[in-house]
């Protein structure tokens, strides 16, 4: 038996931060375990392909899986939205952390001396930055006059490119500005009601090998019940449509006391054809909600959009 955790992470600053920060409350929960981190290069990093080019699922998490697989590290730190839905037998999702702000996030170059109140307000055929095939569907959905650029690479790069005059506009995830310390950035919070979020988005997940009772015990602390059942929800319903982070498809969970209220869309690539729908019951029973939700979209006519 050992006192010790290994801690894998992607190389980027936001991904180090989130790492950071999970390594911090694991220490303050037991002092006495000696906890390390350590960097995992994945397909998503080292490619500069757009992802629908590369493959999104798994891109940024395979890497991860294996080295959890062979023993390398005892904790996968992920972006739970870069997370695929289906887990191999011998891993499991152990704990989804507090979640951060989930909505999207407007940014305009540092040197605008103008502000937007809404996506209505940006300029006839601006140029919008963002690499998310959900977001371009629903942001022309309101305005199929914008022009998207694809652009990837880590926030710090969007935002060089962005001040650089590459494009008027970035689409990121408030969540990730946040954690960097970048709020001042943000222009504009995109009303979840506007932009519906990605699946698990703003959430953290611990993914650790299934056979390993030490670590599950200690990671398992850090699941935030509310947080994890919203995200159940979600996961669930992108379960049911066969989806993944390369489509446009869109979930957002909220829980008031016992009950639990999940939207769900699914849209065409091009924002002409959104389905949208709502579902509400017990919270307990999250994963039956996103089922359901995952087949009335499909029934309305979802299957056709993907």
């Amino acid at each position: 038996m050992t006192d010790k955790i290994v801690i894998g992470t992607r190389g980027s600053k936001l991904a180090l931060v989130q790492a950071e920060w999970v390594r911090q409350q694991l220490q303050r929960k037991h002092p006495g375990i000696d906890t390390q981190l350590e960097i995992i290069r994945t397909t998503g990093d080292v490619k500069p392909d757009p992802l629908s080019v590369i493959g999104g699922k798994g891109v940024f998490t395979k890497e991860l899986e294996d080295a959890l697989g062979r023993r390398q590290i005892d904790v996968a730190v992920h972006s739970l939205k870069d997370l695929p839905t289906i887990i191999g037998d011998d891993l499991q999702l152990t704990a989804i952390c507090e979640r951060e702000d989930a909505r999207d996030a407007l940014i305009l170059p540092a040197t605008a001396d103008n502000d937007v109140s809404s996506l209505s307000s940006l300029p006839h055929a601006a140029i919008v930055g963002t690499s998310s095939p959900r977001r371009v569907a629903q942001l022309q959905n309101i305005r199929p006059d914008v022009v998207v650029k694809d652009l990837r690479g880590n926030v710090d790069t969007r935002l060089r490119k962005l001040d650089e005059g590459q494009c008027d506009a970035l689409i990121l995830a408030s969540a990730g500005l946040r954690r960097l310390g970048l709020t001042k950035r943000i222009n504009l919070h995109i009303a979840i009601e506007q932009m519906l979020p990605a699946v698990g988005q703003g959430a953290i997940g611990l993914q650790t090998r299934g056979d390993d009772a030490r670590v599950n015990d200690i990671v398992s602390q850090l699941n935030h019940d509310q947080t994890g059942l919203a995200c159940t929800a979600e996961r669930a319903l992108l379960r049911a449509l066969g989806g993944g982070c390369q489509l446009p498809i869109a979930a957002h969970a909220t829980i008031v006391g016992s009950e639990l209220t999940l939207d769900g869309l699914v849209a065409s690539r091009d924002g002409s054809n959104i389905i949208r729908d709502r579902i509400a019951g017990p919270a307990a029973h999250a994963q039956s909600l996103g089922n359901e939700l995952g087949a009335r979209l499909l029934a309305q006519g979802a299957a056709q959009l993907l």
